[in-house]
């Protein structure tokens, strides 16, 4: 049962409805007053009121400020149901409609959208666009949401309050604006400015109330001569002289850097026309410059050329009393409605809600080209807000194609502009442009009436120069689109380039290591280096200069405490008792030749000297082969002898990439051959390369070789070879 104030509260919200709505389903409303009063029956505001308060407050602006239909205000009655209870769409699908669930659904996935510092922005304002296009209402009730949070924001704390109304003023105020929500856009930026600048804003509103009489004065002295000399001619209307809102009057000072009383058109003059015949208005605007004379270049006809948003009126500025500028505006009923208004005022013309209508598509399509142009995740919301700014309050110049085709773009468009609102590869492939059949540079600044032929060539890419020209979002987007996918390509390019290089040069380094040799030259990240390499900027083999010249200083001073080939050689030679010569043992002055250093495993063969006793050479040394044509009898048999168990110590030299587990991992692989001994490791690393030598148990050279195999299969190791001396 509803309590006395809630029967009130319903009682006031249906009457609103059948007043302003074409038709309405009570039965509808009252349910869902009901169920959302019993969903936040336990939750209260940040003002200590029953949180049912906000969704009828949302309800109630609906219904008297942006009217739409019945399912609009038990969406807006229920619009936090599902974020703030275990209720799912399915739920009120089945307890009312499924239209009225999508538009919940719709107006909760996009509550949480538009955050400060949200890392996924763009794949969010995707979903906020595609629960537009579903419903257009959707975005209607966000705003009522918005707009009754604003008018509450006092309750919470400051920097809450900043926040939302920094949201507010760069998001919710430029799409009602975009939406033809006048009413709506002015009061947001008014609330959102007290909040943001609480010092400016009561600066202004203080001196416009210390100023009211004077303005009210004013505006009877302008408005007196023009009401009688329209009633004289029996013109059925309504004249309405108003203040510029808080906001309007701040943005103007700051832009022309003047004082208040310096902002001469601190108001303007309104003329709403009872009529459909819009020949009226320019009847009117005849009278009106008999009054008073115009002022030269400030004629701006929105009629017979709306504004994106469907905007329409007259507005021309006068000499007023006292030489005073004022500005006036001239529209039919209907014109002001869609004005104040917006997408809501087809509800009062048009039978259908969804978005069919020709107006309504065409917003609908101005949306999407905002999202599809919305490159990736990795465009941030600040981009998206700067395009917001761009496109949304800009004025409008009217430029048309070379058949005669109207193009709508911001003030200060250019050809580069012009050619991505055409299509964007026009765009891509603008080599070049002739204005009113002139060639003319690319920046170029188009006025209203200009012809715009573009020049294209298949064979021309975007300059990142234009960026700094363009003032549309398309052509803004579309570079950046271009440019971010050049510099991918050189990145991956330079990154392909450099990892050749590397094997190449067999070198290992990790990223910290490279990024350290990367700042070396002055590069502040790896993604710079790479893109440089990319793009020819800088050769790939340069990187690596001071890593080749580090590990040769490194070689060059080794110490005798270091694991040397000869040091290796003398301990496996002991370890098999020396050499057999004719198969004895026979103490005989041997030696063993520098020019193939032979190692137990190898075969070997003696070669009789004068005065050094035997030389111990490999069988395939060209040295002995030398020498055995010309001193065939000096040719001595040796051979090594069997140690305990047929094994011998043999070296193998590694070199590889340093990480983690790297020296386990060859341990283990070399143990789990044939169960080999390891009987010793020298293993040094210089940054992310490791190389050394290891010495093992084998049995024969073919188990030696297997070793090797085995360890040559392991990622990371890049030279796996028999530990020798190199002459």
């Amino acid at each position: 049962m509803l309590n006395t104030k809630q029967k009130k509260m319903l009682d006031q919200l249906l009457n609103r409805c059948q007043k302003n709505l074409r038709s309405v389903n009570t039965n509808l409303i009252r349910k869902a007053f009901d169920f959302s009063i019993e969903a936040h029956k336990n939750d209260l505001r940040a003002s200590g009121e029953p949180y049912f308060e906000h969704p009828y407050g949302v309800a109630m602006i609906i219904a008297d400020e942006i009217p739409l239909d019945d399912q609009s205000i038990a969406a807006a009655l229920l619009h936090d149901v599902l974020e703030d209870t275990e209720f799912e769409p399915l739920d009120l699908a089945k307890e009312f409609n499924p239209t009225i669930a999508e538009i919940v659904d719709g107006v909760s996935k996009i509550g949480g959208v538009i955050k400060e510092h949200d890392a996924s922005q763009a794949e969010n304002y995707r979903k906020l666009l595609l629960s537009m296009v579903k419903d257009i209402r959707v975005i209607l009730v966000k705003f009522a949401d918005r707009l009754h949070n604003m008018r509450t924001l006092e309750f919470v704390s400051p920097d809450k309050q900043r926040r939302i109304a920094k949201e507010t003023i760069q998001i919710y105020a430029p799409f009602a604006h975009r939406f033809g929500l006048a009413q709506v856009r002015w009061e947001m930026e008014d609330l959102s400015f007290k909040y943001l600048e609480p010092s400016a804003y009561e600066n202004i509103r203080k001196k416009l109330r210390d100023k009211r009489r004077e303005r009210e004065s004013f505006i009877k002295k302008i408005i007196d001569p023009i009401k009688k000399k329209l009633e004289t001619e029996e013109i059925d209307f309504e004249i309405i002289g108003r203040p510029k809102h808080f906001y309007s009057i701040y943005r103007k000072m700051m832009t022309r850097v003047n004082s208040f009383d310096e902002i001469y058109d601190l108001f303007a003059i309104r003329i709403i026309l009872e009529t459909e015949n819009i020949y009226e208005c320019y009847n009117v605007l005849g009278i009106i410059t008999q009054i008073y004379t115009p002022v030269p270049d400030r004629l701006h006809d929105y009629i017979a050329l709306p504004k994106k948003n469907n905007y329409q009126s007259l507005h021309t500025t006068v000499i007023g009393p006292n030489g005073r500028m004022v500005e006036i505006q001239i529209r039919t009923r209907r014109m002001h409605e869609v004005a104040e208004r917006g997408v809501a005022a087809h509800w009062k013309y048009k039978n259908s809600y969804k978005a069919t209508g020709k107006e309504l598509e065409e917003w609908v399509d101005w949306i999407r080209d905002v999202f599809e142009n919305v490159a990736s995740r990795e465009e941030a919301q600040k981009d998206i807000i700067e395009s917001f700014k761009l496109n949304l309050y800009q004025d409008e110049i009217y430029v048309f194609t070379p058949k005669g085709d109207l193009k709508v773009l911001p003030s200060k468009s250019t050809p580069v502009d012009f050619a991505f609102e055409i299509h964007s590869n026009v765009g891509f492939h603008c080599l070049g442009a002739k204005v009113n059949g002139k060639i003319e540079p690319l920046d170029t600044l188009l006025k209203s009436g200009d012809q715009v032929e573009i020049i294209t060539s298949k064979n021309q890419t975007p300059n990142r120069g234009w960026e700094k020209f363009v003032v549309t979002h398309k052509a803004r987007t579309n570079i950046r689109k271009w440019i971010r996918k050049e510099e991918s390509r050189f990145v991956q390019e330079g990154k392909t380039l450099l990892e050749k290089t590397m094997k190449k040069s067999k070198l290992h380094i990790n990223n910290d290591d490279l990024l350290k040799l990367a700042r070396g030259y002055k590069f502040d990240n790896l993604t710079e280096l790479y893109r440089a390499i990319g793009n020819g900027r800088f050769p790939a083999e340069k990187i690596f200069e001071s890593k080749v010249d580090q590990i040769e200083k490194d070689d060059s001073q080794k110490t005798d405490g270091e694991f040397t080939f000869n040091k290796f050689a003398d301990t496996a030679r002991e370890s098999t008792g020396g050499v057999l010569i004719q198969g004895d043992k026979i103490d005989v002055l041997h030696n063993f030749a520098r020019c193939c250093n032979p190692v137990p495993g190898d075969e070997i063969i003696g070669f009789i000297t004068r005065g050094e006793g035997v030389k111990i050479h490999r069988s395939t040394c060209k040295n002995f082969q030398r020498l055995s044509k010309l001193y065939d009898s000096r040719i001595m048999e040796v051979s090594w002898p069997e140690t305990n168990g047929s094994f011998f110590i043999a070296g193998i030299k590694v070199l590889g990439e340093d990480t983690p587990g790297m020296l386990n991992e060859i341990s283990q692989t070399i143990v789990n051959t044939y169960n080999t001994n390891i009987k010793g490791i020298s293993i040094k690393t210089h940054h992310s390369i490791f190389y050394g030598t290891i010495s093992v148990q084998v049995k024969d050279l073919e188990h030696l070789i297997r070793i090797i195999e085995r360890l040559k299969k392991i990622k990371g190791i890049d030279v796996v070879e028999r530990f020798e001396e190199t002459n």
